[in-house]
């Protein structure tokens, strides 16, 4: 379906004209989302407030979607380009919404609810999907090898941070345990007797850091202790870590797991103890933005009063994230919206008081303004959608 540019303009009008409609209740939800933070596949009350939403707007949501307790999808059209906007909204242990996914989720119910005034008229179709678990669950892994993005045509979120940027530096991650098992003893009277779990640990730790020297600038690697022992004078016989192993992609990632693990175990051969190991799935893909969908993102920001800039050495966000896996299903975007001010890193205490601050309720605001405005540009368009979808072949093939 070919519109007019002057009925896109229109029609984009009423979409901002529709979020502005709902703004408090977005920021409502923001606020309270914010306020009452909850762990992977635990979101159980911000699931209520957005799925209520959809409800109260007249959109017939599913909750617990796709076997996921807190999940929902709501679905609007059946026919012509099926876009579908995501909604994150857990949080991190200790420091709450430092991520600010209450303003992911509620810009992309915003955007949803917007675009799905003018889906009919249009001739196209919306997925409004919530997502739980991003901070290491991989709710949208899940959900996708569940069907929930079977068929769609395109695939978008916005992300806070300390910038208005086109996309994040995303790299592959998978998470990584560690066990050490060794033999208790006590530490006066028999040391001798005792094969020390911590100290494999603690040498498999030291090798991994002394690997960080000779790794690629765009690879990361960092663990925690989980288990250490129980008394200083028993020799402990188990300890346990955590690891997170970065790499720019799937293909650099597998030949860094080998090298970390290598060190890992030397650990448990200096010290004759064993190690049992667990790879966490799912993986996290890297990111494959959508320059097509980038560019459409970018002029609406613009025409709203953002400029959006390339991420470079002094202003970029760099992590990982499950919305990488869905880049390589269908086009996406995955760009940054500013609550904080330059310099300020997101997963802080800092980064999460600025998530609720008046910067933080406009990124909600203007990102659901700015998401619906791409959404209208998607369906207005179909050769803007097949463009997008030929680049999308062609990244994932070279990828």
């Amino acid at each position: 379906m070919e519109i007019s540019n002057k009925e896109v303009d229109e029609i984009k009008e009423l979409v901002c004209d529709e979020v502005d409609r709902i703004a408090d209740t977005l920021l409502s939800a923001s606020h309270a989302i914010h306020e009452k933070p909850e762990l992977n596949f635990e979101e159980h009350f911000a699931h209520e407030v957005l799925t209520g939403i959809l409800e109260d707007e007249g959109l017939n949501p599913t909750r617990g979607a796709y076997d996921l307790e807190t999940a929902f999808e709501a679905s609007v059209g059946d026919k012509g380009s099926t876009i579908a906007v995501l909604c994150e909204y857990d949080a991190l242990p200790d420091i709450g919404h430092a991520c600010g996914h209450n303003i992911i989720a509620t810009a992309g119910l915003g955007a949803g609810l917007a675009a799905a005034t003018v889906a009919e008229r249009m001739g196209g179709a919306l997925r409004i999907l919530g997502t739980p678990a991003e901070e290491g669950g991989g709710g949208k892994v899940f959900m996708a090898d569940r069907g929930a993005f079977k068929d769609v045509d395109a695939a978008m979120m916005v992300h806070p941070a300390a910038g208005d940027l086109v996309r994040m530096n995303t790299i592959a991650i998978q998470r990584l345990h560690v066990a050490y098992q060794g033999k208790a003893a006590h530490a006066a009277a028999a040391p001798h007797r005792g094969h020390n779990a911590l100290d494999a640990a603690v040498l498999g730790y030291q090798n991994v850091a002394a690997l960080r020297q000779h790794i690629k600038p765009d690879e990361r690697i960092h663990g925690i202790f989980v288990e250490s022992g129980v008394k200083p004078n028993i020799v402990p016989e188990r300890s346990s870590m955590e690891w997170y192993v970065r790499s720019k992609n799937a293909k650099s990632l597998d030949p860094l797991k080998k090298r970390v693990l290598n060190c890992l175990e030397a650990g448990a051969h200096a010290t004759s103890c064993s190690m049992s190991h667990d790879w966490i799935d799912p993986y996290y893909a890297d990111m494959v933005d959508n320059e097509t969908i980038c560019t459409l993102y970018s002029a609406n920001a613009s025409n709203i009063g953002r400029v959006l800039l390339e991420p470079d050495a002094e202003q970029k966000v760099v992590g990982s994230t499950d919305m990488g896996n869905i880049s390589y299903l269908v086009p996406s975007i995955h760009p940054m919206i500013a609550v904080a001010p330059y310099g300020t890193p997101i997963h802080t205490p800092e980064f999460a008081i600025h998530a609720k601050s008046e910067s933080g309720d406009k990124a909600v605001i203007d990102g659901a303004k700015i998401m619906a405005m791409t959404i209208v540009d998607l369906w207005a368009n179909r050769t803007t959608m097949d463009a997008a979808q030929s680049e999308f072949a062609t990244a994932v093939k070279n990828s």
